[in-house]
């Protein structure tokens, strides 16, 4: 492998406590990567606040390395051919959203990308929903303006961590899948800038359980339902029951 550059992801941008948020750590590659579509795969935790280093692979790809030199994560290009379904329209969903947020069994976590926990800019907050009439996982989002650049867009690496959780929640409500599962990989398309400041819709999908293993589709939209980004996710349980709470 040839090393690249040195990154460490910031200590607030966990999924499960101490460990790095998935969706944002394939970003990191993505944003490095002139591939149309990305598939990123998770070898292991990624640590936040600690150095890891970014290099190439023999495929083409790229990689993230801990200070022993185990592979974390890799990317390599891919393609993405997802039958995505029709954007649900806006009403529902901020509705839906709504009712997840006044839920008293909803938890409240500082995750990265769905916790309820995170002042704004310091976390996605986007709250997936289940649409269960549209067999949907649903969210109102409004990406805050410090997650964006100077072009007053979202950086790469925040588009990708909105592919991340609402896959997640997808099984949690929707397929069965127990907590504490992870994100195994993630492969994404970013089709259209996202805008900070802008209302969009994040809407998500089961496709297929085999055993541990679930897949499900994610689609960031506009308000008026023109894809920013689709993604395939696969999630896996773990072996036995955790203690962790939903993500």
């Amino acid at each position: 492998m040839i090393q690249l550059d040195q990154i460490t992801i910031p200590e607030h941008v966990f999924g499960y406590p101490g460990v790095a948020f998935g969706g944002y750590v394939a970003g990191v590659l993505a944003a490095h990567s002139p591939a149309e579509t990305l598939r990123v795969d998770f070898r292991g935790a990624v640590p936040v606040g600690a150095p890891l280093t970014r290099t190439g692979t023999a495929r083409g790809g790229l990689a993230l390395t801990d200070a022993d030199g185990a592979v974390l994560t890799e990317a390599h290009p891919a393609t993405l051919d997802l039958d995505v379904p029709d954007c649900p329209p806006r009403a529902e969903v901020e509705a839906a959203t709504d009712r997840a947020l006044r839920s008293t069994r909803r938890p409240y976590t500082h995750c990265y990308g769905c916790g309820q926990g995170c002042p704004p800019g310091r976390g996605l907050r986007l709250f997936p929903a289940p649409l269960r009439e549209r067999g949907l996982v649903v969210s109102a989002w409004t990406p805050d303006p410090a997650l964006a650049g100077p072009d007053d867009t979202v950086g790469r690496e925040n588009v990708w961590a909105a592919m991340d959780c609402p896959g997640g929640w997808v099984g949690f409500t929707l397929t069965g899948m127990r907590q504490g599962s992870v994100t195994a990989a993630l492969t994404t398309t970013v089709l259209a800038p996202v805008e900070a400041g802008a209302p969009h819709i994040s809407y998500a999908w089961p496709l297929a359980v085999q055993g541990r293993k679930h897949t499900v589709g994610v689609a960031l939209a506009t308000s008026s339902g023109e894809l920013c980004a689709v993604a395939e996710a696969l999630w896996i349980e773990p072996r036995e029951p955790s203690p962790h709470p939903l993500p």
